[in-house]
């Protein structure tokens, strides 16, 4: 049979520690107690006053008077308890600490601006289980949209989360729904664009809707052009300095360079550099320069599918300078032989093949003695 001192104790929160059983908390040296909450200042107080006080304190008092004294210690256990449970866990302070501003501020390349929906934008209204007033509709020249069930309502200027909830708030003034979940999305922004300029197959100004960033503008203006270089000039609105941005190819590196777009941004395609290779020449004509890798003249040459068995040995270098155009002469016999310097060629330089009158006259010569022996060949046998 359970003694009444047990039963006591465990009626106010606490089990009778077991024979053997490790003592811990707050209640450690209180013989015969083991809490059950997870508070020891609740458990160690109701411990301190039921375990000593109703065991030592009550039995001195008369027997009339026992009422008041247990009343006393009944109210003070369970304030001690309220206010121990009030109090705030270490995990629950440390993550309510964790506000926003403590813990940095967002840079550039994660998150873009909070977006302002204006008018002219097209946005998507989706409540949650109740597809039949979802919708999707422009905002019109006031900044009202058109609500299936509510009238219109007056959005320009509101972030997309501050619309959900200013449409929720209106479904549930006209008792639409009780208790309505609403998202926004801005699908098509008319307000916030960005232009995308230089060498793309179609620029021009674009809406600029979510994160987006270098190559997706890019994407959206069709693509790079054969003669985009690999940087790019991107200028923020209100401001005179433009930045460089390395691409790579026809798509924007995934790293740094790839930065998140904001509205009013001017992306700027510069155009590669090209060098010519005219001349007597198995291909004449312009090659795009890689920036990043220049080409020399005997890689501009193979380019050009190489010389042909009439060109000289001796060509022409012709560079642009300040102080207008200069020509240097190639020993091209040389340089395929490597025994000079073989240059490293320049945006609008040109190289000039020149033809050998001696071998054009020896190769015509040629072609004709063997035209001549074919036709008496042909014509003896009859």
């Amino acid at each position: 049979m359970t003694p009444r001192s047990d039963l006591r104790v465990e009626a106010l929160g606490f089990s009778p520690a077991r024979r053997g059983a490790k003592q811990g908390g707050f209640s450690r040296g209180l013989p015969g107690l083991k809490p059950k909450s997870r508070y020891p200042i609740c458990s160690t107080a109701k411990a301190v006053l039921f375990h000593y006080g109703w065991d030592m304190l009550v039995p001195c008092l008369p027997t009339g008077r026992r009422l008041l004294p247990k009343a006393v210690l009944f109210c003070l256990t369970f304030s001690c308890s309220g206010f121990a449970q009030s109090l705030p866990t270490n995990h629950q302070s440390a993550a309510s600490s964790q506000t926003p501003a403590s813990t940095g501020a967002y840079t550039r390349n994660t998150l873009s601006p909070l977006m302002r929906i204006a008018s002219g934008d097209l946005i998507d209204i989706t409540i949650f289980d109740t597809p039949e007033l979802s919708q999707k509709s422009r905002v019109d020249n006031n900044g009202h949209v058109d609500l299936i069930v509510g009238g219109n309502l007056w959005v320009a200027g509101l972030t997309p989360t501050e619309a959900a909830l200013a449409v929720e708030a209106r479904l549930r003034d006209a008792k639409v729904l009780r208790n309505p979940h609403v998202s926004v999305n801005v699908i098509e922004s008319a307000g916030e664009t960005v232009t995308v300029l230089g060498e793309v197959k179609n620029p021009g100004n674009y809406p600029l809707w979510g994160q987006q960033r270098v190559a997706d503008a890019i994407a959206a203006a069709g693509g790079l052009t054969p003669n985009a270089s690999h940087t790019a000039a991107l200028t923020h609105k209100g401001s005179n300095a433009a930045s460089s941005i390395e691409l790579d190819g026809t798509h924007q590196k995934q790293s740094e360079n790839d930065l998140v777009l904001l509205p009013g941004d001017r992306l700027v395609v510069n155009r590669a550099g090209i060098v010519y290779v005219l001349g007597d020449v198995g291909k004449p004509g312009g090659f795009v320069l890689d920036d990043r890798a220049p080409i020399t003249v005997l890689q501009g040459l193979a380019l050009a599918q190489g010389m042909n068995r009439t060109a000289s040995a001796r060509g022409s270098l012709i560079r642009q300078t300040t102080e207008g155009p200069r020509q240097d002469v190639l020993d091209l016999k040389k340089i395929l032989a490597n025994q000079t310097n073989d240059p490293v060629l320049r945006d609008g330089d040109i190289v000039y093949v020149p033809l050998n009158a001696a071998k054009d006259w020896a190769n015509r010569g040629l072609n004709s003695i063997m035209q001549m022996a074919v036709g008496v060949v042909i014509y003896g046998r009859y």
